[in-house]
């Protein structure tokens, strides 16, 4: 018997697995489902509306693709502007006008055109060791270019997206030369050569290798709620730098309606719901993230690592200059 296509199979299993309710909507997701499972729940109990998720580790832009007009999905979930953007790119979203989502996701956390809305931020920090780092070492990004930090840096790939996006916002503040300048410094100062997850970078601080390294602030939450990575956690304090004159970077996690979502209704209940305050306190608290609908506040485990001020550009004007990261990133051999 000749095997089913990977997505093929996926779609099928979508459909087996949906709740008998008379009303659905159907989600691609890259969150992991235990990481969206509370907001689901929250909304099928308040709606009625059954939620179907399928959970891909890569490859949404290529299935979508593939399954055209016969998708069942509805809904896209995804961290990462550049993921956003490339299923926008792609052809593969919808705009959507929503007063309800006007007013909840502020205007730099959404598509000027509506094919895509924020659901939550994390800020792109300096882990420093509790030891080794004094208070107000580091207070820029641009300051991790500084020779003083030689043989002290880790961070996980140059290329991975979250480091892209970071880049990005270089190329956007200093321009390509001063980005690539920037880039270079930066690898001048690596203690060691790219490698592994954010946390792999903490682990790295508590075991000696270096002082400092690059990281999303949610991973701070994750290492604390497990006993093994405790310990790497309490060995670092976490710095919100900023670009010289503007603010923190931050990325989010968001949502998109698919151009050929089957449920465009119940698709929309859901973005709505995703955006709302209830939504957003039960989001953020169980990802370790920022919410961002006005009057929201963070976990009080979040609050407690520290406020920033967010860097103020729309994060579109970023995802349209990640190619340029990207190739900066290998011009300059980063993680060679």
């Amino acid at each position: 018997m000749t095997p089913l296509p990977k997505f093929a199979f996926s779609i099928a299993a979508l459909a087996v697995a949906a709740p008998a309710l008379a009303e659905e909507v159907n989600i691609y997701s890259y969150r992991q489902p235990e990481l969206i499972k509370p907001l689901t729940d929250a909304f099928s109990a308040e709606t009625g509306i059954a939620v179907n998720v399928a959970y891909l580790e890569k490859g949404m832009v290529e299935r979508l693709q593939a399954e055209g007009k016969r998708s069942p999905a509805d809904l896209i979930f995804t961290v990462d502007i550049s993921r956003l953007h490339a299923a926008v790119e792609a052809g593969l979203t919808q705009p959507i006008t929503s007063d309800a989502l006007t007013a909840n996701v502020p205007p730099i956390y959404h598509d000027p055109e509506g094919h895509w809305w924020g659901l939550t931020t994390r800020a792109r920090i300096v882990y420093a060791s509790k030891e080794r780092v004094a208070e107000g070492e580091v207070t820029t990004y641009e300051d991790l270019a500084d020779p003083k930090w030689k043989g002290r840096i880790c961070t996980r790939s140059g290329t991975n997206a979250y480091n892209v996006a970071l880049t990005s916002a270089a190329i956007y503040h200093h321009g390509e030369e001063g980005a690539k300048a920037w880039l270079e410094g930066v690898k001048a100062n690596l203690a060691r050569k790219p490698q592994g997850n954010d946390r792999a970078q903490v682990k790295a601080i508590w075991a000696g290798e270096c002082d400092i390294a690059i990281g999303n602030t949610y991973y701070m939450g994750q290492m604390l709620a497990d006993p093994e990575q405790k310990e790497w956690a309490d060995s670092i304090n976490i710095v919100f730098p900023v670009f010289e004159g503007a603010g923190t970077h931050v990325n989010i996690s968001g949502v998109a309606m698919t151009k050929a979502a089957p449920n465009k209704d119940n698709a929309l209940k859901m973005m709505e719901f995703l955006t709302s305050p209830k939504a957003q306190e039960i989001y953020a608290k169980d990802n370790f993230e920022y919410p961002i609908a006005p009057g929201t506040v963070a976990d009080p485990l979040v609050e407690s690592w520290g406020s920033f001020t967010a860097d103020p550009v729309n994060l579109m004007d970023l995802a349209h200059l990640r190619d340029e990261a990207l190739k900066l990133t290998e011009t300059v051999d980063f993680d060679g």
